[in-house]
């Protein structure tokens, strides 16, 4: 009369196991997805020469590049964001940590295919280099391999007792709304591939808001810094050295700044890290728009890897602790397709004021001033919004412990 009752259990992110390899593999994901973009822009000179074509002309190439990344859903996106969504899934209490170390793969790979492509440039052309980097592209295919679901645990008993409970409740009719949960049960429940819903939520209206200033100038420094060498009269291969710098410099800075959002202090407070981040990346660039020497150049290279590497390891953690891991696909979907058109602007804009005005220092002011307006927005948007909500929170709060007080004093 006995039979097998099965319960499933919940999935837990195990931090570990399995989830090492899914952090392998989003760390060179993450890294061609946000590298190849940047590292291109060793070829704008000669695409200028032959194409006989100006700054905001040339930007387009890395602004569409990235703007497919964030949102069409195609080419590396397909790898980018799920793999984003897979780390979330697989590490909860490391999470920091291992979205930090994901983060990392930026910076190292950036390193590396900056100096790779002036290489492939003077040997090969612009139009060989591309070919060869994007053979390197295929690398994504494998790591996207490694991205394996987690797997529900089911316990199974065998006791008598809940057995003939089991069968007595089939025989007996369902009461009324007992059906439909019945009918329910076992099933998993069906999930909108992309749910409005979480823009309910006040703070992530913010963040959107936050990171489409954040995109406008995040990326115009680094798109166009090798061109600026250039014309300062730095050689070709100097030139291409200043982003492995930044790179290098982001490698130690995206995990060292997720070992310190992991802290118990930092955690609940990550909003106004993430602002600070904002703040020190738009005063490196404002602050370095005078640079015209080398020297100089290596020394903004220098603060704006680690600035850089700050906003990169945080935020997505930001996103994360805003909406949770089950609302981040959705709320990281609809994020990324409004950064989409941000930075389908930014770069061209900036290639523009350069072609009008003959002015790189105007690039640097702009970028410069959307970070720190950003920097700003968030914190005090935060601020605001936090304060409203212990309000709102707070008479519920009062009632609950009144409630409390008189259970306990009743005979």
């Amino acid at each position: 009369m006995g039979m097998n009752v099965e319960d499933r259990e919940p999935v837990r992110p195990p931090d570990g196991g399995w989830g090492w390899a899914v952090l392998l593999g989003g760390f060179v994901i993450t890294g061609f997805s946000y590298a190849f973009p940047k590292a291109i822009s060793i070829y704008f000179k000669e695409l200028m020469k032959d194409f006989n074509c100006g700054y905001s002309d040339t930007a387009w190439i890395s602004s569409i590049m990235l703007a497919m990344l964030y949102g069409s859903g195609l080419g590396l996106a397909l790898n980018f964001q799920p793999s984003l969504i897979m780390l979330g899934s697989y590490f909860d209490k490391r999470r920091p940590l291992a979205n930090g170390l994901a983060a990392a793969g930026s910076p190292v790979f950036l390193s590396v295919l900056s100096p790779l492509g002036q290489i492939l440039l003077n040997r090969y052309g612009w139009r060989g280099g591309f070919l060869i980097m994007g053979g390197l592209l295929l690398n994504c295919c494998t790591c996207a391999a490694v991205m394996r679901p987690l797997q529900r645990k089911e316990r199974k008993t065998r006791a008598k007792g809940e057995a003939f409970s089991q069968e007595l409740k089939e025989m007996l009719p369902p009461m009324a709304g007992q059906e439909s949960e019945n009918n329910n049960e076992g099933r998993p429940r069906k999930k909108k591939l992309l749910d409005f819903g979480v823009l309910r939520d006040r703070g992530l209206i913010i963040y959107i808001m936050a990171k489409f200033i954040v995109v406008l100038g995040l990326f115009v420094p680094t798109i166009l810094l090798v061109n600026y060498a250039k014309d300062q009269g730095v050689p070709d291969q100097d030139a291409a050295f200043l982003l492995s710098i930044i790179g290098f410099i982001d490698i130690f800075a995206r995990p060292t700044c997720g070992v310190v959002a992991g802290l118990k202090w930092v955690r609940p407070k990550m909003p106004y890290f993430f602002s600070i981040a904002l703040l020190f990346n738009g005063l490196t660039d404002v602050c370095s728009a005078t640079y015209t020497d080398y020297k100089g150049l290596v020394i903004f290279c220098a603060f704006f890897g680690l600035s850089y590497g700050m906003v990169g390891a945080l935020q997505f953690e930001v996103l994360m602790g805003i909406v949770g891991t089950s609302g981040f696909s959705s709320a990281l979907g609809l994020v990324l397709l409004i950064e989409a058109v941000a930075v389908l602007i930014g770069p061209p804009s900036a290639g523009y004021l350069v072609d009008a005005y003959k002015n790189y220092e105007l690039i640097f002011y702009m970028a410069g001033g959307e970070l720190i307006t950003a920097g700003v927005f968030l914190a005090l948007a935060s601020f605001c919004c936090i304060k409203q909500k212990k309000r709102k929170d707070s008479p519920q709060m009062h009632q609950a412990e009144e409630d409390n007080n008189r259970i306990q004093h009743e005979p």
